[in-house]
């Protein structure tokens, strides 16, 4: 069997799942926007069934909707499934729609083991709680950690364990030191010579 066009895939998926449509972002590019409550069912079909048997997982990343330009807008954080057939060829993008107030989708890891990266990923990021996860723990910044970095409204902290954080617009006055360092001059650029003086 050759590789199913995003219509015919469109066509087999709507015909069990009505809710998921079929959609195309700003740039063109094809996906089902599936709703949370259909993930797992929807994605161990596409798994197993026999002409699609998508059994890879090669992406799944987010972004956050805030402040982004869509009609109706929207707060949600947007979770991405990028998911290739190495028996059929055929490849296949979905999006679940992660409301801001109640940030959870199912995990997949248990049908691939690749999202158990993936997932600690955007969780640590964006903070989607993928429920089912075995170990969502953060994978990008430390454990300790307050909030989401790559949120539209987070606000970075202004030190981390006495370092402080240089932001955009800002600059720091002294280079930052931990106690008990010492003190360095920063060093100065040599003078520049006098106009039509002969070089050194």
């Amino acid at each position: 069997m050759s590789a199913l066009s995003f219509a015919e895939l469109c066509e087999r998926v709507h015909a069990r799942w009505p809710a998921v449509e079929a959609k195309r972002s700003d740039n063109g590019q094809p996906f089902l926007l599936v709703p949370a409550t259909e993930l797992v069912a929807l994605v161990q079909w596409l798994r197993s069934d026999r002409e699609l048997r998508f059994d890879a997982l090669s992406d799944l990343t987010g972004y956050d909707l805030m402040k982004y330009p869509a009609t109706p807008p929207s707060d949600a954080i947007a979770v991405v499934y990028v998911l290739f057939s190495y028996v059929q060829k055929h490849k296949l993008m979905l999006r679940v729609l992660a409301p801001r107030a109640a940030c959870v989708v199912p995990s997949v890891s248990f049908l691939w083991p690749a999202a158990l990266y993936f997932e600690r990923e955007v969780w640590d990021l964006l903070g989607v709680h993928f429920d089912g996860h075995p170990t969502l723990l953060r994978i990008m910044t430390p454990q300790d950690w307050v909030g989401h970095p790559l949120r539209k409204d987070y606000i970075y902290p202004s030190e981390y364990h006495g370092v402080p954080h240089l932001r955009e617009g800002q600059h720091f006055e002294h280079v930052p030191q931990r106690e008990g360092d010492a003190v360095k001059a920063a060093p100065t650029a040599p003078a520049a010579p006098a106009k039509g003086a002969p070089p050194a």
